[in-house]
C-alpha cells in the first residue's frame, strides 16, 4: 500500500467544496470520495482524468451524486 499522496480538485458538487485543497492517498484513487457537507454526503469518482495545475498533476474528481445522513 502506498503512502504517496496525490492531489486532488473536484469537479462538480457544491462551489465551496472545491476551493479547499485535498490530497487522497495513491492508493485510492479508485476508489470513490465521500465527503461529509451540510447533513449529507457528496459523492466523487475519479475516472483516470488529470489535470496541471501549478506545474503539478492533479487527479480530478467528479460529482456523481449526494445522499442525507440517516436520522
Amino acid at each position: 500500500m502506498s503512502d504517496t499522496l496525490v492531489r486532488i480538485a473536484l469537479n462538480g458538487g457544491p462551489m465551496d467544496l472545491a476551493t479547499a485543497e485535498r490530497s487522497v492517498p495513491a492508493a485510492e484513487l479508485g476508489c470513490p470520495l465521500k465527503i461529509s457537507y451540510r447533513a449529507g454526503y457528496e459523492h466523487f469518482v475519479h475516472d483516470g482524468e488529470f489535470q496541471t495545475v501549478d506545474g503539478t498533476e492533479v487527479a480530478v474528481f467528479r460529482w456523481t451524486y449526494r445522499t442525507k445522513i440517516a436520522e
